[in-house]
């Protein structure tokens, strides 16, 4: 059998034991940091450190070139979806992204 199985079949039966009073029920916590906030000046450090032309670097976070250039020049910011994705590109968290691949 497959340990996907294997492991769901675990789960399954120690959630049967904490029912009957027979176990203790295991938790898992997470610490999800603040949405981190960018500068014009971090953003344009961020794509080159990239390598991305400003088209790519929209396409990634799948917003418009102008969206992009607005936020270099200062004009407007990036919201929290575009900055966690910022975040992920500044600290090379791309590897296991589905919409990205090597060519």
């Amino acid at each position: 059998m497959s340990s996907l199985f294997e492991d769901l079949k675990e789960g399954l039966q120690e959630a049967i034991d904490f029912e009957k009073g027979n176990g203790k029920a295991k938790t898992t916590t997470y610490i999800i940091d603040p949405v981190r906030s960018y500068t014009n000046v971090e953003i344009k450090a961020v794509r080159n450190k990239a390598g991305m032309t400003q088209a790519v670097f929209a396409n990634y976070l799948g917003v418009s070139k102008k969206t992009v250039e607005a936020w270099e020049l200062g004009r407007t910011h990036p919201t929290g979806p575009a900055n966690r994705l910022i975040e992920m590109l500044d600290y090379g968290n791309t590897d296991n992204l589905a919409f990205i691949s090597r060519v």
